[in-house]
């Protein structure tokens, strides 16, 4: 008989790396319990479980983030993430020194740009894409393809940092699609070369394992 999963291990990790989960439904037996990705908030995967350790880590929340509001906070009360991270989004234990968060306020479309290649350069791909989360999520409807598109290039850059290059290889093939869709509608790229970002993304697929992601990325 194989053992079975441990799922308070799997929730861990999922969050860890960037990921949300969320209960889905309970009974007196079960719950379920979804996991979504880190750029665009798709499901990738859910189960469901009837283990204690599970019921007691959940201990009646509903998602991850429920976590985060009931145990980061800053000085005026909103919420943060204070469980410090490396360079590349990577969780390290409490009390260690990481980079300095970003803000979770969407900032006007330019200083995005600005402040996400600033990021870039400092080798904080995973940074980047929260500058640029925030601007989708905050932005007009007529835009997320291209905010959520850079968003989803910055996770792929910072997957392929850390050596994933299969996951890192869907999420900018994801990327790609949207940069062309946003291109193709004649919006807008507040001065960024879309051609060009689609250029690069192209010869990454074709040469994945050509040197650091980092290095001449075109953001």
């Amino acid at each position: 008989m194989e053992p079975s999963p441990d799922f308070v291990d799997l929730l861990r990790r999922w969050e860890d790396a960037g990921g949300v989960w969320r209960v889905l439904s309970r009974d007196s037996d079960a719950v379920t319990v979804g996991l979504y990705r880190c750029d665009d908030g798709e499901e990738a995967d859910r189960f469901v479980a009837t283990d204690p350790a599970l019921a007691e880590f959940l201990a009646g929340r509903t998602s991850s983030q429920d976590q985060l509001r009931e145990r980061d906070r800053d000085s005026l009360g909103r919420a943060k993430q204070a469980r410090p991270r490396d360079r590349l989004g990577r969780p390290l234990p409490y009390g260690s020194v990481g980079v300095e968060p970003v803000s979770e306020e969407p900032l006007p479309p330019l200083a995005t740009i600005s402040y996400a290649h600033e990021l870039l350069a400092k080798g904080r791909p995973f940074s980047a894409h929260e500058v640029y989360e925030a601007r989708w999520k905050a932005g007009p409807a007529s835009e997320r393809e291209l905010w959520q598109g850079l968003a989803q290039l910055c996770v792929g850059i910072t997957h392929g940092e850390r050596g994933n290059r299969v996951g890192a290889l869907r999420l900018i093939a994801r990327a790609r699609r949207r940069l062309e869709t946003y291109a193709a509608s004649g919006g807008s790229a507040y001065g960024l070369d879309l051609h060009q970002i689609v250029d690069w993304i192209n010869n990454r697929e074709r040469e994945p394992d050509n040197g650091s992601w980092l290095t001449n990325q075109p953001l």
